[in-house]
């Protein structure tokens, strides 16, 4: 006969071990490759229902460049660094080159502050009284990001946040609505959510994250794939510049249509009016009074 004690440390073995933990418990098992589908269908869920318990009826989405600096920054950065020549002397190359970054900047600056200024106009027109129509979305990070949840801030107003997890980890940007601040593992999830309220969409400059989340919304618009939104491209030089769209009519790689699915501005009272005016034209009932 087994000795009671026994039996309970048998029972207690059996009680501790990962085999017996509630699957929802179990963070070694839902962290495993064969749970990686219930990880992505989470992804979509808790998102969505918070932003159906907070009432956000429709989004406008700001992409842009996470290494955008704010004026004042990039004015003390320029400042430092032309200190830093003078005292390096002109025979060192190293302060001089970042002082060229440093103008480089400061030149690129002025589009976190249209960033901030638009999403405080936007914000400011949309969400009175308990509204939570063409509420600010960004990714969360520093940038054009902060500066559009800054704006909103600014505005007295709430936005939303859907930071990722990255190699070198971002951190969320203060200004973001705390129980609208999000954080995602799978990049197609995080696409999903910046999509699925969306108004409107607003394209700072930016590298390859910037860029690759435009051409997957223009992509979507161009299929049939989600239905049209306005869709702006903030910085008529860059954009010129950056991606020849004449160039692919000319080779026949698009439709002279496409070309009509973006508009290209400068200014964050021309973002306004292009997403007002295309809300008026699609007749989305959207009160603009």
């Amino acid at each position: 006969m087994i000795d009671p004690a026994e039996l309970e440390a048998m029972q207690q073995a059996i009680m501790h071990s990962a085999a017996y933990r509630l699957a929802q418990n179990d963070a070694e098992f839902l962290n495993s490759d064969d749970a990686r589908a219930l990880r992505l269908q989470l992804e979509l869920l808790k998102p969505e229902h918070d932003l159906r318990e907070q009432g956000i009826a429709s989004t406008v989405v700001v992409f842009g460049s996470a290494r955008v600096l704010p004026r004042a920054q990039a004015q003390a950065e320029l400042a430092a660094a032309e200190l830093g020549l003078a005292a390096a002397g002109a025979s060192d190359p190293t302060p001089a080159t970042r002082i060229a970054e440093a103008r480089r900047q400061l030149a690129q600056a002025h589009y976190y502050e249209e960033a901030r200024r638009f999403s405080h106009l936007v914000s400011a027109r949309f969400q009175r009284e308990g509204r939570r129509d063409f509420v600010v979305v960004t990714g969360g990070g520093p940038g054009i990001m902060e500066a559009a949840n800054r704006g909103a801030y600014e505005a007295g107003a709430r936005s939303i946040g859907l930071n990722i997890i990255l190699p070198h980890e971002q951190r969320p940007n203060p200004y973001i609505s705390p129980e609208l601040a999000f954080r995602f593992h799978y990049f197609a999830l995080r696409k999903m959510h910046f999509l699925m309220r969306a108004h409107g969409l607003v394209a700072f400059p930016g590298g390859f994250g910037t860029l690759d989340e435009l051409f997957d919304v223009l992509t979507l618009v161009q299929t049939g794939k989600m239905p049209r939104i306005p869709i702006v491209l903030v910085g008529r030089e860059f954009w010129h510049r950056v991606v020849d769209f004449d160039y692919l009519v000319e080779q026949g790689f698009i439709s002279v249509s496409d070309v009509g699915l973006f508009t290209r501005v400068d200014t964050a009272e021309e973002i306004v009016a292009v997403l007002a005016s295309f809300d008026r034209e699609t007749a989305r009932g959207v009160d603009r009074s």
